[in-house]
């Protein structure tokens, strides 16, 4: 039975962040279907310009930790704001990312500028941007609904996982999603939601 707009709400509340996970194995069965729920998401011209690669592969996700911190480390010495900076600091964020060794799962998520086809040309997508948006928000909300906890992971620059990942030249990596149960021993940083007033206009 579909959920009222206040049970809705009040189920996603509950949505947290985690960036510690317990090492228990997701079930992959249910990863597919959240992956298919995304799939489901509009995009421009119907396209459906995205693309998702699930990793459990231990030796896999050590060399995208290992690129992932090595860009991470350029980063945060030379490329980030002082007022950026203090803004992460709520969230105890560092060049280190060892939750992409932790999580059980990982999802690179690509999206799809262009698809070369077989006579070299290609074929382009439109509002590309704002379709992998909405697919990455249908997963999210899957991911939670079958049980688990998500760390949207956004690595600067994400170009590495295209190598790694063997993924063609029109796709351009988006984030890495980490899933799986969440350590409970993981100390959540308190935050504040905007209110309605803020974030929203009747007219």
């Amino acid at each position: 039975m579909p959920l009222t707009p206040e049970e809705l709400l009040s189920e996603s509340r509950l949505r947290r962040t985690y960036r510690k996970f317990l090492p228990d194995m997701v079930d992959l069965n249910g990863i597919r279907n959240c992956i298919m729920t995304a799939a489901t998401a509009p995009s421009g011209a119907d396209k459906q310009p995205w693309h998702f690669c699930v990793i459990t592969d231990p030796a896999l996700k050590q060399n995208i930790r290992r690129e992932a911190e090595l860009v991470e480390r350029t980063f945060y010495e030379e490329k980030i704001s002082d007022a950026w900076r203090q803004d992460l600091k709520k969230l105890k964020t560092g060049s280190e990312k060892p939750f992409l060794t932790e999580a059980p799962c990982l999802i690179a998520i690509f999206k799809e500028q262009y698809r070369i086809l077989e006579d070299g040309s290609r074929d382009m997508n439109y509002y590309v941007n704002e379709s992998i948006g909405i697919a990455i928000g249908f997963l999210i909300n899957a991911i939670r609904n079958a049980g688990y906890a998500s760390l949207t992971y956004t690595p600067a620059p994400p170009a590495f996982l295209r190598t790694l990942l063997n993924r063609p030249e029109g796709e351009t990596p988006v984030m890495i999603l980490c899933v799986g149960k969440p350590d409970p021993s993981y100390e959540l940083p308190v935050l504040k939601k905007k209110s309605l007033e803020e974030v929203c206009d009747f007219f």
